[in-house]
This record gives C-alpha cells, sequence and structure tokens, in this order.
C-alpha cells in the first residue's frame, strides 16, 4: 500500500513538472499585443492630468503582460516617464513634427522577448517621406511608425505598423488608409504584419473599408477564436458614470499568417475614472506559417 501511495506520489510530482512546461511551450508561441491612445500631457485635464495617471498606465500594462504596446498621443515627456515605469521595455518612436512636446506613436516592446531589426517612420500625405508633411484635408501633420521584429523565442519575424489617424479630415483618413495599405505591402511584402492605432474612424467608414478590403488586413476583434471580451468600443472620456465609451475607433489589424487567439477591450478604472479617454485594446496573437 505505501509502495503504491509512493508511486501516486511521484506521479503528482512528474505532473506538476510537466504541466508548467507544456504551458511555457505553449505560450511561447502566443504573443500579447497592445493598442493604448494614452491621452496626450494637457494642463485642462485637471484631476484626470498625466502625473496623476501614468503609473495606473504602467501598471495595466504590466498587469496583462503586454509584450508589445502600439501607442499614440505620446509626448516625449510622457515616454520618458513610462521608460522609468516599465523597466524592461525598450522603445521606438519619432515626433510627428518639430517641436518641445514631440509627440510620438512609440511602440513599446519587451526586450527580453523580442530583437528589433529594422524600423521607420512616414508621414500620411502625397510625399510621405517629406517630414511634417500633410495632404488633403489633414488638421495635422500625421505619422504610422512601424518595427521589425524576431521573437528571441520562436525566431520568427515580423513587421508592427502604429499609427493615429487624423481626427478631423475625412478625406485624409480614406488616403491615410490607402498609404498604410501600399507602405505595409511595400515593407513587409508577405511578413506577418499586426497593425496597431487610433483610426479615428467608426467600422462602417471608408477609412475602415480601405484597411479591410480584399482580407489582407483582418479586424482582429472579428476572428478571434475565443469570444471578445469587455466593451465593444475604445473611447468616449475618462469618466465611467458620465462619459460613456461610445466610439470603436482603435484597431488591431493582422494579416492572414496571424491568427487571432483572443481579443479584449480593458476597461479597468480607479474610482471611477479610466487611465485615459480611450480603453486599450489587447490581443493574443500567433504567427502562422
Amino acid at each position: 500500500m505505501k509502495k503504491i501511495e509512493k508511486l501516486a506520489g511521484f506521479g503528482y510530482f512528474l505532473l506538476a513538472m510537466l504541466l508548467p512546461a507544456a504551458a511555457l511551450a505553449q505560450s511561447a508561441k502566443e504573443m500579447r499585443v497592445m493598442t493604448y491612445n494614452i491621452r496626450y500631457k494637457n494642463t485642462i485635464d485637471s484631476i484626470n492630468n498625466w502625473d496623476n495617471r501614468k503609473a495606473n498606465v504602467a501598471a495595466l500594462i504590466k498587469y496583462h503582460q503586454a509584450g508589445i504596446i502600439g501607442m499614440q498621443e505620446a509626448f516625449l515627456s510622457q515616454i520618458a516617464d513610462l521608460e522609468k515605469d516599465l523597466p524592461g521595455y525598450k522603445w521606438y518612436g519619432v515626433p510627428r513634427v518639430t517641436g518641445s512636446n514631440g509627440e510620438c506613436n512609440p511602440v513599446f516592446y519587451r526586450e527580453d522577448l523580442y530583437t528589433l531589426l529594422d524600423k521607420g517612420t512616414f508621414w500620411y500625405s502625397e510625399t510621405p517621406y517629406i517630414k511634417e508633411s500633410k495632404s488633403w484635408d489633414a488638421y495635422y501633420p500625421r505619422i504610422a511608425s512601424w518595427c521589425k521584429f524576431r521573437d528571441k523565442r520562436s525566431g520568427r519575424e515580423f513587421f508592427f505598423f502604429n499609427t493615429h489617424f487624423d481626427h478631423r479630415g475625412a478625406i485624409a483618413r480614406t488616403k491615410s488608409a490607402e498609404v498604410l495599405r501600399y507602405q505595409i505591402d511595400s515593407i513587409a511584402k508577405n511578413t506577418p504584419v499586426i497593425v496597431t492605432g487610433d483610426f479615428n474612424s467608426m467600422p462602417s467608414s471608408t477609412a475602415y473599408e480601405t484597411m479591410t478590403k480584399d482580407g489582407a488586413l483582418r479586424d482582429a476583434l472579428l476572428i478571434t477564436e475565443t469570444p471578445h471580451y469587455g466593451p465593444v468600443n475604445s473611447a468616449g472620456g475618462f469618466f465611467v458614470s458620465t462619459q460613456p465609451i461610445r466610439a470603436r475607433i482603435d484597431y488591431i489589424f493582422v494579416s492572414k499568417n496571424v491568427k487571432v487567439l483572443q481579443h479584449a477591450t480593458l476597461s479597468d478604472q480607479q474610482e471611477g475614472r479610466y487611465y485615459s479617454d480611450h480603453l486599450p485594446v489587447l490581443s493574443v496573437v500567433e504567427l502562422v506559417r
């Protein structure tokens, strides 16, 4: 009897040892990617000013274990704050215009998981590689920043594009989608692609239609293998009770060689206030052959 108990105990020990290894092998294929408009540093935000939010923004990213984050509306001073609060993360970004604020669409990534192989930025205009250029009815010069990564666990390479479309010009948003699609095809070719951003465009818009036409890029929410978690909309305001999240304008798009396992809009809040006037969107994805 004692011999049987010992064998059973050894069996449980073996199982306990093997389960974490199996879980690790499975998670080694998965990537946790996020898009997050963190709201620029603005003194009129009062209680929701950046100094009151920055610790929660960093804590949210760490808690949800995002490996790569495409941010929007990040001033250089905000990026410096997040560098301090997110040890182990590196970033790439370029200000869309010169000036003291240096607003970027930075891509933050965990350096223990990903190697940065290449990077670049282009502007949404008829001359994308002329800095600070703008066209059509755009109110501001707008950019997309991209990174080419190698996953240190699998050795697979992929591209990550992060963007922020104009908030006023409807023509500019559609034209920006055309520029983005063209640049993705030119830069990434057949390599897997993940696109994050605040597109300032609802799913019914021509900009969204341009992004998803022909199925080369797919809306991660629509193809997730497990049901979407959280609100569908992602933008509204800071206050949970008085500013409903009314617009779906923040997206993660993926190419055909990227599988979406999970998708969520994260409504984390403290004392009735969100950490930004946009909610972060998180996807768990896997590169496929």
